[in-house]
């Protein structure tokens, strides 16, 4: 872009218009060496590496290992003593570093992932997390955020002692897999607006999206969903597919609802769902692919294909 001519630079200066970006990559290492590299991450401002660690990490190592690594390890440099000489083994400026450091990884892994401490009813990682920073850094943000991250699974465990849902419910967005469909107001169903239909589905769903945790995803985790022990895993993924599964039973219900169902009937219920699924498009829904309940992908797709295939005006007739 040409500079105005209040922009010109002085003569003689020159200016780069290429900035150097450093990316971490790490092949392969050991868990406390990627743990040292969240440190280092933070002060060369790399976020993304800690983004990407704190996503990824439960496929090699769980919430406390990573937690002991972090306060244990390189949390305690204040009491590693000196040495033969009466000195300090760690520099002033360099604890104080790794302190900020620290403080602030734990302030990102609390709002990224606070489902990693919910453990009740003792709570330990976050207590042990609040015991560092009450040490460390009393009243700072990282400790506050704690308290209140605590405060808020005390409440949620007591209000919800048998929820099953996990850390993030999202019962209030799904029509439910178990749930019955109402398919006995047929005519009712015919004369809600397509666009209406589209939006009201399309919004059930981006809820259920903005709420999946992106660890749920991982493979080596949604692998072992089948194991009896982890009937609860990924409730965040699994509420995904539930939506999709109670979506598809009220598509079949609603077409084949009564054997005495008059042709020309069935014909405009199935036009309203076609008309309805060419809709998804303007509502930037663009008919999303989740695994099914048995582990095959992009059912949700394979649904709509022959439908749109033959909606009218593509041959349909």
């Amino acid at each position: 872009m040409p500079l105005a001519d209040g922009d010109r630079l002085p003569p003689g200066h020159t200016v780069s218009q290429l900035e150097t970006c450093k990316i971490r990559s790490i092949k392969a290492g050991t868990l406390e060496r990627l743990v040292e590299t969240l440190l280092t991450a933070f002060g060369d401002n790399d976020f993304t590496y800690i983004s990407i660690f704190l996503s990824t990490y439960r496929a090699f190592a769980s919430p406390a290992d990573v937690l002991g690594l972090l306060l244990d390890k390189y949390g305690d440099l204040d009491s590693t003593g000196s040495d033969e000489s009466g000195s300090p083994t760690v520099p002033p400026d360099s604890r104080a570093a790794v302190r900020n450091a620290i403080a602030s990884i734990l302030r990102a892994w609390l709002d990224q992932c606070p489902e990693d401490f919910h453990q009740p009813p003792e709570y330990p990682s976050l207590h042990k997390v609040l015991e560092y920073l009450h040490r460390t850094m009393p009243g700072s943000d990282p400790e506050r955020r704690a308290q209140n991250l605590l405060e808020q699974l005390q409440r949620q465990d007591q209000s919800e002692p048998e929820s099953e849902g996990g850390f993030h419910g999202n019962s209030s967005f799904c029509l439910g897999e178990d749930e019955e469909v109402e398919v006995d107001a047929a005519e009712d169903f015919l004369s809600i607006p397509e666009d209406l239909v589209a939006e009201q589905l399309t919004f059930m769903d981006a809820e259920l999206f903005k709420k999946v945790i992106p660890h749920h995803c991982l493979g080596s985790i949604w692998s072992q969903r089948d194991k009896k022990e982890n009937k609860h895993i990924a409730p965040t993924v699994r509420a995904t597919i539930t939506q999709f599964n109670a979506l598809t039973k009220c598509v079949v219900c609603t077409v084949l609802r009564g054997r005495d169902l008059k042709p020309q009937h069935r014909a405009r219920v199935i036009e309203k769902w076609i008309n309805t699924a060419q809709k998804f498009p303007s509502t930037r829904n663009h008919i999303p692919e989740p695994a099914d309940r048995h582990g095959d992908r992009g059912e949700k797709g394979k649904l709509w294909v022959p439908v749109l295939r033959h909606a009218p005006g593509n041959g349909f007739r």
